[in-house]
């Protein structure tokens, strides 16, 4: 694992959360909503991702998604798991099961609780790992 694949890893982080709170102020119907929603699972995707390249950096191996998160809150990379485990859940809800209740409930969780932590999760991350 190099240094340079954190920094790669952190870039598209940080690409992907731009697009995702891009997104939220436009939206006008539930298109617009679907589409936030799927930005969102794909940045939920990178964050773990995320974790997992940085806790190889680190000699902390993990192979799936619950775990890193674990393992990242152990390492002190997060503060709060059990919200990016919502979050996880609510990305594999979205992605799995669609009907417009959930698809509503998860929309109002990103909008009102996932963008704020993953903004400062991200920046916490990006502070301790690079």
């Amino acid at each position: 694992m190099k240094k340079t694949d954190l920094y790669l890893a952190i870039d598209k982080l940080e690409q992907a959360f731009a697009r995702l709170k891009e997104a939220l102020p436009k939206v006008k119907d539930d298109l617009d909503r679907d589409g936030v929603i799927q930005r969102f699972e794909f940045t939920v995707e990178l964050f773990w991702k995320t974790l997992k390249i940085i806790l190889a950096y680190q000699g902390i191996e993990c192979a799936s998604p619950r775990r890193c998160i674990k393992e990242a809150f152990r390492a002190g990379l997060i503060d709060d798991d059990e919200i990016v485990l919502d979050m996880l859940e609510d990305r594999n809800r979205s992605s799995h099961i669609y009907d417009e209740s959930t698809a509503e409930e998860i929309f109002m969780r990103i909008t009102k609780v996932y963008c704020s932590v993953l903004e400062k999760l991200i920046t916490k991350i990006k502070k301790r790992a690079l």
